[in-house]
């Protein structure tokens, strides 16, 4: 049986600096052994700074290295797909980034595949095991507010934001690349920590919108989350508000008071009966950290699947219907 997930990095890029690469060694029975990108000499200068021992300008061929044992997709959403079932048609477990895909029927192929094949597949929604939203969800069961009545969520961004992630392409508003815009980049944080602090859905839907015709994407989406426990979600993405209007706000409203925090902070603050307490977090090194050594015992056998092909399928699933109108002609 594997003692040791020796690990490979198809797309080395931005995101693998500080958020996930380096937790790739610092995690027990985990060692990251090869990297891959197109750009040869990048891929040089990665492997060489962070002291990877392979590198590889062709994703095959770090595929098919028998070292590698396990396999983390950290490129642009429109190779997940692709990259994902070549390795898990060599029987490598997988690790993508969000968004899973560039939309649910890929997804769903990608589970598919992975069941079919009897391969690991986890999805890296990596908030839901990091300390403050694990606190969050422990308040949600505990019932610290009592029974939840309803959820309201606003992100807004301006252009010039700081959460606004940029690349050298800025593949992220190229919906070709990434399925949309920075609602796909964003939003699947929030879509599965929904799921994950309210469980099974029941139903929802949304409206997209590409008001400032920047981009190619959507740049105002609002969409509803109806859960089986009765609980409801309302959110609005906009990226495109004044400097002063920027926002990211969770509110959850319950029967005894409520539970307030951002996606991407690291304060709470919880008030029961109108006494407010804040809760405040240090931030993470390695943000994917937690996240990966949960990954690495599934892959082991020695824990669950931390996100699951079928949560990321679900989630991909709500995207698509919050900004399903767009692409059948809604204008502004």
């Amino acid at each position: 049986m594997t003692q040791q997930i020796n690990w490979g990095i198809i797309g080395c890029g931005d995101v693998t600096e500080v958020k996930s690469g380096p937790a790739f060694n610092k995690v027990a029975h985990s060692k990251l052994i090869a990297v891959m990108r197109r750009n040869a000499d990048k891929a040089a200068d990665y492997a060489r700074r962070h002291g990877v021992p392979k590198w590889y300008a062709n994703a095959d061929q770090l595929i098919n290295d028998p070292e590698v044992n396990a396999v983390y997709i950290a490129t642009p959403p429109s190779t997940h797909a692709a990259y994902t079932l070549a390795a898990l048609r060599a029987g490598k477990p997988v690790y993508v980034e969000k968004p899973m895909a560039l939309n649910a029927a890929e997804a769903r192929q990608m589970y598919n595949y992975a069941t079919h094949k009897n391969v690991k597949l986890c999805i890296a929604h990596y908030r839901r095991m990091q300390p403050m939203f694990l606190k969050i969800k422990s308040l949600v069961d505990e019932g610290a507010i009592g029974h939840i009545r309803f959820v309201q969520l606003h992100l807004l961004q301006s252009p010039s934001a700081n959460l606004i992630a940029r690349s050298e392409e800025n593949w992220r508003i190229n919906p070709a690349v990434s399925g949309g815009g920075l609602f796909h980049d964003l939003a699947p944080h929030q879509i599965d920590l929904l799921l994950y602090l309210f469980g099974a859905v029941k139903q929802y839907t949304g409206l997209a919108i590409n008001q400032t015709r920047a981009s190619q994407a959507d740049d105002l989406v609002s969409g509803s989350i109806l859960f089986e426990n009765g609980v409801l979600f309302n959110g609005v993405w906009c990226f495109t508000v004044n400097e002063q209007d920027v926002a990211d706000t969770c509110t959850i409203y319950g029967s005894k008071g409520t539970i307030r925090f951002g996606f991407f902070g690291q304060k709470v603050w919880v008030t029961v009966d109108g006494q407010t307490e804040l809760l405040e977090f240090e931030p993470l090194q390695h943000v994917e950290q937690p996240m990966i050594e949960k990954v690495v015992n599934y892959f082991l056998g020695s824990g669950e699947n931390p996100c699951s092909g079928a949560i990321g399928t679900e989630v991909m699933e709500i995207i698509d219907a919050f900004t399903a109108n767009n692409r059948s002609g809604f204008d502004v």
